[in-house]
């Protein structure tokens, strides 16, 4: 079997890898009849001169390859027939900008194997960028926080060398007692609390956060069940949330006018009630002036994600009365938004190590020896042409 690390052809450019030098070869050494070759890229996070140290081929043809590991989608002129590609694909949620890209993968009749899908028996991912997420969102939060009131500026997190670099700059933090409420349970929103807890903001209750004032800097960490709550008026049950949203409503009404910032981590369903709407964004007790929307669903549940923004350009104001993208910082009652699509490529070496760790240890025993938990079969979203398994459901959004 012959795997290829593909470069990324994707814009704007994403520098991280699945598998880094050291981690090639600790594959190599663990599966001995697995050839490794690694696709030539002058953009990614580790250059080729550590890949040809490492003592792995570079290479600008990978159709030899049995086995394709990239990050991003792979543009559609690159797909190569036939494969096996690794990638986040973003077509699960029947994403419209990325159906021609699936139409391809079946009319190429590649076995598409989606990361976000990998999953064990319990239904939990095992491989993800999370945390990284939630780091660099929080961070940028921040950020975009004190360049707005003028209070402060940190260096961007992208041109900090590593994680360590990006933590040296906590110490410029300053800000006034405000309220930060951070959204979701899981990877990202622990990475965000790593964040906030470094730059010693302290966490609080929620009925703390809604009652009380302080005089420092607070914020709390919400659960789905802290602002849903059952139409029929039943007990709040997680996983009858997550398999029938439409059965819920929110109230993140009450926090609208106690709340400064909102750090979005907590992932959203399109069948899921909206935090707030264009409306409630209009009203005189909206006190809300920075979201970092670390999930960045476009037209989701923030109305002031209107777009994604990217890493050299990461904020843009939100008007709520013309309900249109504005210049940042250009009025006070605008919404300054920061909706960074990729931001673990703010920190590609350290999120790219972390990631491959999970690859070696959760993954390729199922993809190389045998899938003995149907890790890789929940997860293959397309082969032989056909959609596969768990995604049949995608078969309206492809002939649409």
């Amino acid at each position: 079997m012959k795997i290829g690390i593909i470069r990324e052809g994707k814009f704007p450019v994403d520098r991280r890898v699945a598998l880094t030098p050291n981690q090639c070869r600790i594959v190599k050494q663990r599966y001995k009849d697995i050839e490794i070759v690694v696709q030539k890229s002058p953009l990614r996070c580790f250059k080729d001169s550590e890949y040809k140290k490492a003592g792995f081929e570079l290479v600008d043809d990978i159709s030899d390859c049995d086995i394709l590991l990239g990050i991003k989608e792979v543009p559609i002129e690159e797909l190569e027939p036939q494969k096996t590609y690794l990638f986040f694909s973003h077509t699960i949620k029947k994403q419209a900008y990325n159906r021609d890209l699936l139409i391809s993968v079946l009319n190429k009749k590649i076995r598409l194997i989606d990361y976000e899908t990998l999953t064990n028996t319990n239904g939990q991912r095992i491989i993800a960028f999370g945390r990284f997420a939630g780091l660099v969102g929080a961070y940028n939060a921040i950020k975009t926080y004190g360049l707005k009131h003028g209070l402060f500026e940190l260096k961007p997190a992208h041109k900090c060398f590593d994680m360590a670099e990006m933590r040296q700059e906590f110490k410029k933090v300053k800000l006034p007692p405000i309220k930060i409420v951070l959204t979701g349970g899981g990877r990202v929103s622990h990475g965000a609390m790593e964040i906030l807890d470094g730059m010693k903001i302290h966490k609080i209750n929620t009925e703390d956060f809604l009652m009380n004032n302080y005089d420092e800097p607070v914020y709390v960490q919400l659960e789905m069940e802290d602002y849903h709550y059952h139409k029929e008026g039943k007990a709040f049950e997680l996983a009858e949330f997550f398999k029938y949203p439409q059965r819920f409503n929110s109230n993140f009404d009450k926090f609208l006018s106690k709340t400064d910032m909102v750090i979005a981590g907590a992932y959203w369903d399109p069948h899921a009630p909206v935090l707030f709407t264009q409306d409630d964004a209009q009203k005189e007790d909206f006190k809300i002036k920075v979201i970092a929307d670390i999930t960045c669903d476009i037209e989701g549940s923030i109305p002031s994600t209107k777009r994604a923004s990217s890493i050299d350009d990461p904020i843009y104001d939100y008007d709520p009365f013309e309900d249109k993208v504005v210049p940042p910082f250009s009025s006070s009652k605008n919404i300054t938004v920061m909706a960074v699509d990729n931001l673990p490529n703010e920190l590609p070496r350290d999120a790219s190590i972390a990631f491959g760790e999970q690859l070696i240890e959760n993954v390729l025993d199922s993809l190389i020896i045998e899938d003995k938990e149907e890790i890789i079969k929940r997860a293959t979203i397309a082969e032989n042409g056909k959609l596969y398994g768990n995604y049949l459901y995608l078969e309206d959004y492809v002939n649409q």
